[in-house]
């Protein structure tokens, strides 16, 4: 497993029973054995609005990162993520938004797999590859539309 992984793995496994967590980033780095970079990565990558998070963040001696949990209806999630996704999107992206859909009881594994399937550049092979992020977005808006 990476270690982007196992941070994001850690952050949730706080979040279990919590909507609000602060971390120290050095902290987490230190205990990580990886650089505060490291750990700004995973929370701009993978704890961001599109999929139900605020970020709260002071650097400094005293600094810290606050992460919220938004809390909405599954319908208004999904509303929320079409209007944010925007024109394109990377396969990588599409794999992390599915991850989430997850977590978050919003597809099952099944219905992910298949989405993710779908989406992958080997099934959008005959699609422009400057092209291909726009149609892949495209396609998750439908897809999320009519869940």
């Amino acid at each position: 497993m990476k270690i982007s992984d196992l941070i994001e793995q850690y952050i949730n496994e706080i979040f279990e029973g919590s909507d609000v967590v602060e971390l120290n980033r050095s902290s987490l780095a230190d205990m990580f054995n990886c650089v505060p970079s490291q750990i700004n990565y995973v929370i701009s990558t993978r704890f961001i609005p599109e999929l139900g998070f605020y970020v709260e963040s002071r650097r400094g001696g005293g600094g810290y990162i606050k992460i919220s949990r938004a809390n909405s209806t599954k319908q208004e999630y999904i509303s929320s993520i079409i209007q944010k996704i925007g024109s394109k999107l990377s396969q990588s992206v599409i794999d992390i938004y599915l991850d989430d859909f997850i977590r978050y009881n919003l597809l099952d594994k099944n219905t992910a797999l298949l989405i993710k399937v779908a989406l992958s550049d080997k099934s959008l092979n005959k699609v422009d590859k400057q092209k291909r992020d726009e149609v892949r977005a495209d396609m998750l808006k439908n897809i999320l539309i009519n869940i």
